[in-house]
């Protein structure tokens, strides 16, 4: 696999707290030089982006995040001021307790609220596999199916662990039709690129994809 095809499935990540506007200029630039497949940003930085590069690049972004429970008219605030700034992905995460509560007809709801604020837009939805258990995994995969969401996420980067080809495996093998993966989180090396875009995964979500596949340069 060459370096080209792995970033077109790379989405370039910076998600720390303290990122500073030049921090995300860089972040930018790299991702229009490498062709990834978008950046990911925290959203006060949507419209700035937008306003400077156009549509030069796609931007991802985080509602919700990193803990996911916010009540659902929040998250719906947040998605459709994301779509208004310029979002072309929204990362959404669920709310964790209502999955270890086994309440998953309420997060899919609240998933069905947050995909019809976010329009056309492709959404993402992150269960931070970390916290649950394989039966819950496995729940959620059907009722991120239900939702209609365009993805299933492993991972924050913030929990207690990362993706594990384990986990994508899971959900190559019980998701539905036409929903896709994104492995994220603990992301290291050209041999874990390689391997979750084997096992599986669409999108991965890295801060490191471009001292991964050009630090030996």
């Amino acid at each position: 696999m060459t370096n080209s095809e792995i970033y077109s499935h790379v989405d370039h990540t910076l998600l720390k707290p303290f990122a500073t506007w030049e921090d995300i200029v860089k972040l930018c630039d790299e991702a229009v030089k490498y062709k990834t497949a978008s950046v990911c940003v925290p959203p006060c930085y949507i419209k700035r982006i937008k306003d400077k590069y156009g549509d030069s690049l796609n931007v991802c972004t985080v509602i919700g995040f990193p803990l996911g429970y916010s009540d659902t008219e929040a998250k719906v605030c947040e998605a459709k001021r994301a779509v208004e700034d310029g979002a072309s992905d929204i990362d959404t995460v669920i709310n964790i307790s209502d999955a270890k509560n086994g309440d998953f007809d309420k997060i899919l709801e609240e998933l069905k609220a947050i995909r019809s604020a976010c329009s056309d837009r492709i959404l993402k939805v992150i269960i931070e596999t970390c916290y649950l258990t394989e039966e819950e995994k496995v729940k959620l995969c059907d009722v991120v199916t239900l939702s209609g969401a365009d993805y299933i996420k492993t991972s924050t980067g913030f929990g207690t662990g990362g993706a594990t080809f384990e986990d994508v495996k899971l959900f190559a093998d019980n998701v539905g039709a036409g929903v896709k993966i994104k492995a994220a989180g603990g992301i290291r090396t050209r041999e874990d690129c390689e391997k979750f875009l084997a096992l599986g995964a669409d999108r991965l979500g890295t801060s490191s994809a471009i001292s991964i596949l050009e630090g030996n340069k």
